[in-house]
């Protein structure tokens, strides 16, 4: 965006005074404001994005050039979020299931294969237990609950994962359920996600080996 100038004018004389004319930082400053308040994001407008075509279909088997839209559009957002900035979304079911997109999912997307992909997922573990808490999760269709509960799924705390399962079971989930318990099984066994242990830097156990190159081994 260019500065704007303003300067006075001599309506006698159809000049201007020198040394004068300066930027009206002012005018600039404000103007950008406008333009982000065109940007602003809400929460519904999250869930608009994600639970509709084609981004709806393809929330398990994504492309580079959705990962690439969704970076695009949301970086910054999911930059706000990581630093506390969207605490007020808390407030509300609809406001922690966005939040818990946008800190667990986005980030899957728009650093796939890198540490950072994982880097806010307890704080959408942090807002999950609190909408739970809230009982802000019944307040929400069935078929949207899944990505509010799926932080739990995706820790690798055991506790967690026990809540998640008993989440989806509650919730009668069953497709769900199913991912929920093998998810379990895995951080029961290993104590992490052993397909996370590349991007993250971590050493593999022998027995994670084993698991990495057998057929059922759980790939992300």
């Amino acid at each position: 965006m260019q500065a704007i100038w303003i300067s006075p004018f001599n309506a006698t004389t159809g000049t201007q005074p020198k040394n004068t004319r300066k930027p009206l930082i002012q005018v600039r400053f404000y103007a950008t404001l406008f333009v982000w308040s065109l940007c602003v994001t809400t929460p519904s407008e999250i869930l608009q994005f994600w639970y509709t075509p084609p981004i709806s279909e393809h929330w398990f088997n994504s492309t580079p050039e959705i990962d690439m839209e969704i970076r695009r559009r949301f970086e910054s957002l999911w930059q706000q979020a990581a630093d506390n900035e969207l605490e007020h979304w808390k407030q509300s079911a609809e406001g922690c299931l966005a939040l818990c997109i946008v800190l667990d999912q986005f980030p899957l997307n728009m650093f796939r294969g890198e540490a950072k992909s994982f880097s806010t997922e307890q704080q959408a573990v942090a807002v999950c237990k609190l909408a739970v808490a809230n009982a802000f999760d019944l307040e929400l269709p069935l078929e949207q609950r899944a990505f509010l509960y799926m932080p739990l799924m995706h820790s690798e705390n055991l506790e967690d994962q026990n809540e998640s399962v008993r989440l989806f079971e509650n919730a009668g989930l069953e497709n769900n359920t199913r991912f929920a318990r093998h998810h379990r099984e895995i951080v029961r066994k290993f104590g992490r996600f052993p397909h996370r242990n590349k991007a993250l830097g971590r050493q593999n156990s022998p027995a994670e080996i084993d698991y990495l190159n057998s057929p059922e081994a759980f790939k992300g």
